[in-house]
């Protein structure tokens, strides 16, 4: 029986550079906003820069505990001044007058007349009297008006995917509410009939079905909306099927599981025949068969059924052009670079991303230690593993040899 699928038109192996660059070439950032409360913007991406309306501080405040005195009086025999009012933060003072001093707090506004904050470590109190031991500099331990931030500076970019520093600075210049991108809805299905949801029973041949909690958890990371379409029969009319749904039903269609050339595996002649297939091999380990292409208009993604490979090809292809849709520019990881501690007497023809964990060695320096498995089958590698060490084709290495390491605050968010 023929399923009636064209060639496809890519056949041989692209590297990890090919294949990122062709994916992100063909991403197109969602359009559509809405206004969210400050509260509710994390981890969304602004679509709308954040200028600030005010100047912060908004007036010239003590940097400490001490004293605001006039600089002038400050000159000559050890300065005795006498203290003739208290202003703490969100209190107002009054004209420091030639010869005395005011009692300030940190954050509290230097009041008129007042140049400089003395520190009270250095000052020496009795009664309405301040004897000061140490002469500051004028100006000392004064935040100037506007010195953090000026009024109509762009503080946040639009393509940012707003963290808690984020919002914290937004508050900080009394902006409520943000503009930011509509949620990236994704449908999401897993291919196989061995699969079962947890919590039934298994059958003879059949496995819990991982992939679609660890697919949805990522997606979910990213701020995505899942559309959850469940596990999908081994046929090319269910595939074909639930292919034509997602499509309709999502910005983005995730598959896992049906991408190699078994028997069983649907999904890539399913793309072929409602769509295209823009991408299928690229020469990394775990994770050669990668799907890409479109059914209809929506973009398509198919990834290795085997977890660990769902995983690796996630966050190395998925992930960036899931930001890329979602408006942002800042998509590839940032690689910290270490020390094996371990040998890799065996080069490979394919460039491979390893369970690894990052430690502290001997003397601080970090090394890279990986899972002893290489099987594509062993979720727990990625549980244990706290990112991906890069081995480059052809690479033999030695303990103490010079790496790259992905880790996965990274490749997570």
């Amino acid at each position: 029986m023929t399923c009636g699928c064209r060639t496809p038109r890519v056949g041989d192996l692209h590297s990890y550079e090919e294949a990122l660059a062709l994916l992100l070439g063909h991403a197109r950032p969602v359009t559509g906003h809405e206004r969210v409360a400050l509260a509710e913007a994390l981890g969304r991406v602004l679509s709308e820069p954040v200028v600030s309306p005010i100047d912060v501080p908004g007036w010239d405040n003590s940097a400490m505990d001490g004293y605001a005195v006039r600089s002038e009086d400050l000159v000559g025999a050890p300065p005795r001044l006498r203290v003739v009012q208290r202003i703490a933060a969100g209190s107002a003072g009054q004209i420091v007058e030639p010869g005395t001093a005011a009692r300030i707090f940190t954050g509290a506004p230097l009041p008129p007349g007042a140049d400089t904050v003395v520190m009270q470590e250095v000052c020496e109190r009795d009664g309405d009297w301040v004897s000061i031991g140490q002469v500051p500099r004028p100006g000392a331990n004064v935040r100037r008006a506007g010195e953090d931030i000026r009024a109509r500076t762009s503080l946040i970019p639009a393509g940012t995917r707003l963290g808690p520093a984020h919002l914290g600075l937004a508050a900080s210049v009394g902006v409520g509410d943000l503009q930011v991108r509509r949620r990236l809805r994704v449908a999401l299905f897993c291919s196989g009939d061995e699969l079962v949801m947890p919590g039934q029973p298994l059958g003879p041949g059949q496995i819990y079905n991982s992939n679609q909690f660890t697919a949805a958890a990522l997606l979910r990371a990213l701020g995505c909306e899942v559309v959850n379409l469940g596990i999908v029969e081994d046929s090319l009319e269910a595939t074909c099927e639930v292919l034509a749904r997602a499509a309709a039903a999502a910005d983005l269609v995730l598959a896992t599981g049906g991408v190699s050339v078994g028997e069983e595996d649907h999904v890539k002649p399913a793309v072929e025949r409602l769509g295209s297939l823009d991408l299928w091999k690229i020469a990394i380990r775990p994770g050669k068969p990668l799907a890409f292409g479109h059914v209809g208009e929506t973009p398509f993604i198919g990834t290795p059924g085997n977890p660990v490979s769902l995983f690796v090809t996630f966050v190395l292809f998925a992930r960036p052009f899931i930001l890329r849709l979602q408006g942002r520019e800042d998509v590839e990881p940032f690689a910290i670079p270490a020390a094996t501690d371990f040998d890799w007497p065996k080069p490979d023809d394919r460039r491979e991303y390893v369970r690894a964990r990052l430690e502290a060695g001997e003397g601080g320096a970090a090394r890279v230690k990986i899972y002893p498995s290489r099987s594509s089958a062993v979720l727990s590698s990625v549980a244990w593993a706290n990112g991906l060490a890069v081995i480059p084709e052809g690479q033999v290495l030695q303990r103490g040899d010079p790496i790259d390491f992905l880790p996965f605050s990274e490749l997570l968010a």
